[in-house]
């Protein structure tokens, strides 16, 4: 048996916490190996790179990670301004991830496809916190080979795993035949390119994605007669997607709201609400979706924003202890169920809360939020800030953990709980009129920050 002490600690994704992470590893003197899926760093966050964050490059910048950079002569972007996903990516992901101190320990197009205990399942307990974690990984060619580490960072994000469009949690009747057709599109398309011009287009969803999608549409219908933009929510009221307005610390997001409710009022956008999905149909290149209170909607597509899951199968052989409702950690899902919380204010956390049974092993990222929405990038970083502490033995530094988000303005209490299923925190389109008429961070599409982080 390998003694642990030798052994990397595995971060899964190399995404900005999944980076950021290793970046604080290092500081503590801990050996990263960072485990890509895709084919290079941030590649989940290229896949949206066409949206902008309403987060300010002061939230999607890692301390540790800076430190870093400045050793090479990178030159920060001004932190009040609003990135673009693909601007993460080119002028902080990559930079980083090609520091002396990271380019070696980031192994891309490696897929982790199980964690368990290096010769123990699941049921056996006997010098189970002693023994090595196995991580089963396989390439680009379908190979598999596995490595060992001391202790298992898991911030591969959500972005693989939208969660379906039926109302009962499971996909629609049809939903995966009008996926495959390509009548579904993928959570955060970029209409502006993608052919969506001269047609009608059905969003569903009421969280940040969501109005960025049906903000874009309404651009383009604006330029191109014809086009038609829908949009179905769950929620007898669009009051949530509205948001805070000026009451919201990050200005951008307020006015996304802001600017949706114009969209809305003056007809550039039909909202259809208490809109529950029942089936799918498709036909002759169309699609029709069918709520259980029997409405038809036909569209030419549709634009799935209801949010994502986390992909918990890989971690089959662990012992987790995860919050019933949301998949989060235990501890950590209650201060974070959309039923209950949208505000801003998830109260400080780190290696503490999320702790599992499974002994060194974390859920990091949006990952570490299950299915709740209202990720930020900065929340990752202090998760992964303490955890690197708490791995190196300072209990101390990891458990004074300190996290000052901006708050939505918006508080449940007003809000229908259904609403809040849908949300997410993606960032917000350019600036457009709104005489017409997103987290990230993606700030989960169910940002969504981003589900990727």
């Amino acid at each position: 048996m390998t003694s642990q002490e030798s052994l990397p600690v595995a971060v899964i994704g190399a995404g900005p916490v999944g980076l950021a992470a290793a970046a604080h590893l290092l500081e503590r003197g801990l050996e990263p190996l960072v485990l890509e899926a895709g084919p290079t760093p941030g590649a989940a966050m290229k896949e949206w790179g066409h949206v902008r964050v309403f987060s300010t490059w002061r939230y999607n910048l890692d301390a540790a990670a800076v430190r870093l950079l400045e050793r090479t002569g990178w030159e920060s972007p001004r932190r009040t301004a609003l990135p673009y996903g693909h601007q993460i990516v080119t002028d902080y992901l990559e930079p980083l991830a090609a520091t002396p101190q990271l380019k070696d320990r980031i192994k891309t197009g490696a897929r982790v496809v199980a964690v368990t205990r290096q010769g123990m399942d699941k049921g056996r307990s006997n010098g189970r916190d002693q023994t090595p974690f196995l991580l089963r990984i396989q390439d680009t060619n379908g190979e598999v080979t596995e490595v060992l580490a001391r202790a298992v960072i898991d911030a591969s994000g959500t972005w693989t795993t939208p969660a379906p469009l039926g109302s009962s949690g499971l996909p629609a009747p049809g939903e995966c035949e009008a996926r495959a057709a390509g009548l579904i599109t993928g959570p955060l398309p970029d209409v502006t390119r993608d052919g969506f011009a001269g047609g009608r287009t059905l969003v569903i969803g009421s969280g940040h994605s969501a109005a960025n999608m049906v903000l874009d549409l309404a651009g383009i219908a604006r330029a191109n007669p014809g086009t038609e933009a829908l949009w179905a929510i769950r929620a007898a009221t669009p009051a949530r997607a509205y948001g805070g307005g000026d009451a919201d610390q990050l200005p951008a997001r307020g006015q996304l709201g802001a600017r949706l409710h114009a969209a809305v009022d003056t007809g550039a956008v039909q909202l259809l609400t208490s809109f529950h999905t029942s089936h799918i149909e498709t036909r002759d290149g169309s699609v029709t979706v069918v709520a259980v209170d029997g409405r038809r909607v036909e569209a030419d597509r549709v634009i799935p924003a209801t949010g994502f899951r986390p992909d918990l199968s890989v971690l089959s052989e662990l012992r987790l202890d995860l919050d019933p409702a949301v998949d989060a950690p235990k501890a950590l899902g209650p201060l974070i169920d959309p039923d209950f919380h949208s505000c801003g204010t998830v109260p400080a956390h780190g290696a503490k809360i999320l702790a599992q049974p499974e002994k060194d092993f974390y859920l990091a990222g949006m990952k570490s939020y299950g299915r709740a929405p209202t990720f930020l990038m900065a929340t990752g970083y202090e998760q992964v800030r303490s955890i690197a502490a708490a791995l190196a033995g300072d209990t101390a530094a990891a458990d004074a953990v300190e996290l000052e988000l901006p708050e939505t303005g918006v508080c449940s209490t007003s809000i229908p709980s259904d609403a809040a299923a849908e949300d997410s925190c993606c960032g917000t389109p350019e600036p457009i009129p709104v005489t017409i008429g997103f987290a990230t961070g993606l700030q989960h599409g169910r940002t969504n920050e981003t589900a990727s982080l």
